[in-house]
This record gives structure tokens, C-alpha cells and sequence, in this order.
């Protein structure tokens, strides 16, 4: 029996077959071209942005990329932890879609049990005793807030801090406001108070910290909005206090041209050990510093955070309890912060402390700042 014909067939049928992948690469060349001419000419609204990228990538767990900066430098091979394996395909899809962490509880159990949400908080600098233990606590106010604190015999003069006169005083360049306008202070306050009061609260404080850098040479805005009272009036819950904040400090920004540092003053609600520093024989109510994690630009403003609590711990070591992060369930994960670079948020203290404690840590406060302020505006004037 004659071979030729079988050879006839075996050729047809690979020339099927390449005529096939030939059809199949071409159909993939052209989706990547139409995929690539929507995303780069689709009106802007269903662009792709950085953000969003951001947004999915953070879903995932951060030793994950070791892999995929691997695939460029094999030098990334030595980065990866002892006993760590390259995720499967099937893991990483399954955080993509779900948000949820294997071998991570938190990642689900934060959402289910209240007080773990806080553990989405990551301390970038720890202060002294800071660890997740310790972490700020943010405390409600009841449906009524009364005016029944009392200031009190409080310390008038300030601490000569090398600060022998007043220097003339420039542009209003400092934004000083407070979103929870009504945290106060139990050593003001009644037996029955539940740390929240209409006149005795941390305004003071920054009022007082206005001061003190006024007569450092520095103008300041303090917002006196009653965001409380805001927030019922327009029927909005606590947790919609940043929400309330936000168009004040929009019209701040509009209005001003000259600010370039935006305070938002707050105080913690641990026990006083956690939230007061002895320093020299003195009482002073010690900073945190919360920024939040879930804007792109973050990172700046965790930079001023994080020089002003190395500057503090270099004159007052232990007035400050850190610098710490906070995004995810449970947490606004913004604070307003995206409006500027130099936006903080600053733990003042906690509901222990009094005002006395709390005037001197705005002192020490205004004096750290000053020396940063005048070397930024050394710098930029140069």
C-alpha cells in the first residue's frame, strides 16, 4: 500500500493547524490594540488612573511584589523572608476579589468584631510604649453635649522656653481646627460627664497653641465651627464628622493663599499613663500623630508627621507616642488630609489630662514647630 497519501493528509492537517494559530494570533493582536485605543480614548470618567491601580494592589499582601521585581533584578531573591513561597495564581486572585488576607484573621474578623478595626492602624515611628496595644482611641459623644465644664485654676505664664520676646508676626500661614470640637477632659468636667463638652474642650487647646506661635512670629486661623452641632443639623452621624469638616476647610483654603499648614487637633481617650510624659518634674500631655493611609498622595504628609516627632523626641524625649498610619473598615482613612501635604492630624493628650499639661505640650508644640517653620522658610527663600 502506498505512504503518499497519508503523507498528503498529514500535510493538510498542519497547515490547518498553523492557519489556526495564525487566526488565533492575529484575533489577540487585534483586542490588545482595541483594548489599548479604549483605555487611552475613553473620556476621562472611565480611565484607568493610578489611583485605582493603587486601590487593587493594596489588596495584596506586600511580599507578593518581591516576586515580580524578581522577574527584572534576581537580586530581590534575598529580600524574600525565610521560609516565605511565591503565591499561587489562585491566592492572589482570591485577595483581588475578596480583600480578604489568608492566614490574616484580621482582614476578615475586623469587619465582624467591634474594637478590631483598629488593628488596620500600622505605627510607622513607635514613641515610647506605643504598640498596638496602645493605639489612639477615638470615643463618641453622647446624643446631647452640655456646657457644664468648668477651666479652673489653670497656669497663666508660659514656660520660658528660649523665647525671651515676641517677634513681629507674619502671614496667617497655620490652620489650626478641630473635627471632634467637643473632646474634653474629665478633671473639668462632672463625675457624670462622659469626656464631651460644648465649651470645655480642645478649642482651648488651640487657641493656646495659636498663641504660642503667634508670639513666635507666626500668624495662625483657628476655626471655631461647631461641628456638633453641624452634624445634627444636618442630620449626619459622628463618623461623618471629616465629612462635615471638609468644605470648611475647602473654603479655609480658598479664601487664603497663605496657609501652608493645616493642624487638626484631637485627644485620645486612654488611661493617663498612656497619654502623659514627666519631664524636668512637670506634667505634659504627649502627641500622636495619625495620618491617613487611603489617598495617594499620603506619604507627604507622613513626612512632615514624622520630622516633627523626631524633632520633639530630640528636645522632649517621650513627649511624643509616634507617628502611625491608619486606612481600611472601621477608620475614615483620609482625615482631609488629601487637601494638602502639610494636613496632620495631632492626638493632644487624652481625657485625663488638664489644661494645665495640655498648655504646656502647646508650648513645646509652637517651639519645635517654629524652629521648623523658619528653617522651611529659609530654605525656600534660598
Amino acid at each position: 500500500m502506498s505512504r503518499y497519501p497519508v503523507l498528503k493528509k498529514d500535510r493538510k492537517s498542519y497547515m490547518k493547524q498553523g492557519t489556526r494559530w495564525t487566526i488565533i494570533t492575529v484575533t489577540v493582536l487585534i483586542l490588545l490594540f482595541i483594548g489599548i485605543g479604549v483605555l487611552t480614548g475613553a473620556k476621562t470618567t472611565y480611565r484607568v488612573y493610578s489611583s485605582t491601580i493603587q486601590e487593587w494592589t493594596a489588596k495584596l499582601d506586600g511580599s507578593a511584589f518581591l516576586y515580580l521585581f524578581e522577574m527584572e533584578n534576581r537580586s530581590f531573591r534575598e529580600a524574600h523572608p525565610e521560609g516565605n513561597r511565591i503565591p499561587s495564581l489562585t491566592s492572589l486572585s482570591f485577595q483581588l476579589l475578596t480583600s480578604l488576607t489568608p492566614n490574616d484573621p484580621r482582614s476578615l474578623l475586623g469587619r465582624e468584631i467591634p474594637g478590631l478595626s483598629s488593628y488596620n492602624s500600622q505605627i510607622i515611628i513607635a514613641g515610647k510604649g506605643t504598640d498596638y496595644s496602645t493605639l489612639p482611641i477615638e470615643s463618641e459623644p453622647p446624643m446631647t453635649v452640655d456646657e457644664r465644664g468648668e477651666v479652673g485654676e489653670v497656669e497663666e505664664e508660659k514656660e520660658d522656653n528660649g523665647q525671651t520676646e515676641e517677634k513681629p508676626l507674619g502671614e496667617k500661614d497655620i490652620y489650626i481646627y478641630h473635627t471632634h470640637n467637643t473632646e474634653s477632659f474629665y478633671p473639668h468636667l462632672p463625675d457624670t460627664s462622659t469626656g464631651h463638652d460644648g465649651k470645655v474642650n480642645i478649642t482651648l487647646v488651640g487657641e493656646r497653641l495659636s498663641e504660642s506661635l503667634e508670639e513666635r512670629g507666626i500668624g495662625s486661623i483657628v476655626d471655631t465651627t461647631d461641628i456638633a452641632s453641624l452634624l445634627k443639623e444636618k442630620g449626619m452621624k459622628h463618623y461623618q464628622s471629616y465629612d462635615a469638616m471638609r468644605p470648611v476647610v475647602e473654603e479655609a483654603i480658598s479664601q487664603n493663599d497663605d496657609l501652608k499648614y493645616f493642624f487638626d487637633l484631637h485627644r485620645d481617650s486612654l488611661s493617663r499613663e498612656h497619654t502623659t510624659a514627666n519631664i524636668n518634674g512637670k506634667d505634659y500631655a504627649r502627641f500622636a500623630f495619625v495620618i491617613g493611609a487611603e489617598h495617594p498622595k499620603y506619604e507627604q504628609n507622613l513626612q512632615f508627621a514624622s520630622e516633627m516627632h523626631q524633632r520633639l523626641e530630640e528636645k522632649y524625649p517621650g513627649i511624643s507616642r509616634g507617628v502611625i498610619t491608619k486606612k481600611g473598615s472601621g477608620v475614615d482613612g483620609v482625615y482631609n488630609q488629601d487637601l494638602h501635604p502639610n494636613a496632620i492630624l495631632i492626638e493632644f493628650g487624652g481625657v485625663h489630662n488638664n489644661l494645665d499639661e495640655l498648655y504646656r505640650s502647646a508650648d513645646i508644640m509652637a517651639e519645635v514647630f517654629s524652629d521648623y517653620y523658619f528653617e522651611d522658610e529659609k530654605v525656600s527663600t534660598d
